[in-house]
């Protein structure tokens, strides 16, 4: 049998689970640069429903995906845009798969944004106004809750409005990261 830690890279790897509305892309804008001023090389992966397109029609690598390459790698002096399609008749793409295309060499964390339904290390975020139900109690692969509403639970309670309470939770997890750690 295959444990987490064997599916995941060997890098800390921490989710921000919420529903829609919570605030995670928000949270996720203030807590990098935070996480960034410590010295923490920061990568993230954004999940979203819809399918979108970052490159522009016309342009060649545009072209050269549209004729049928199944990766591109687009090189700029200032970045590199990997695209990967995916066959319609395909299922989605793996989340561990694609978690392992990061360059871990140059990052100490992936952040993920969403994926709440599959198995890594996540802190729920909670909204009191957007009257949903808690994640936590159901998943058991969150380890701590980050809510503008105090409440009394087993895990670590966080203050959603604080980003240095948790950008300190954070660079404490990926200090104490143990890969044999995640089950």
């Amino acid at each position: 049998m295959t444990s987490l830690s064997d599916k995941l890279p060997n890098i800390a790897v921490l989710g921000f689970a919420a529903f829609s509305g919570t605030g995670k892309t928000t949270l996720l804008e203030s807590l990098i640069p935070a996480l960034m001023a410590h010295g923490i090389r920061v990568g993230v992966y954004k999940h979203s429903h819809h399918v979108i397109e970052q490159d522009k029609p016309g342009k060649d690598s545009f072209r050269l995906r549209k004729a049928g390459a199944f990766q591109t790698l687009l090189s700029t002096p200032a970045r590199a845009i990997l695209t990967t399609e995916f066959p319609e008749t395909s299922t989605s793409p793996d989340f561990y798969h694609l978690l392992h295309q990061f360059d871990t060499a140059s990052l100490d964390i992936i952040l993920v944004e969403g994926c709440k339904e599959q198995r890594f290390p996540k802190i729920e975020l909670h909204r009191h106004e957007i009257n949903k139900p808690w994640l936590y109690p159901d998943d058991p692969d969150i380890i701590a809750v980050a809510t503008d509403h105090m409440i009394t639970c087993p895990l670590p309670c966080l203050d959603l409005n604080d980003t240095a309470q948790i950008a300190e939770f954070v660079m404490q997890y990926v200090q104490g990261f143990q890969p044999s750690s995640i089950q």
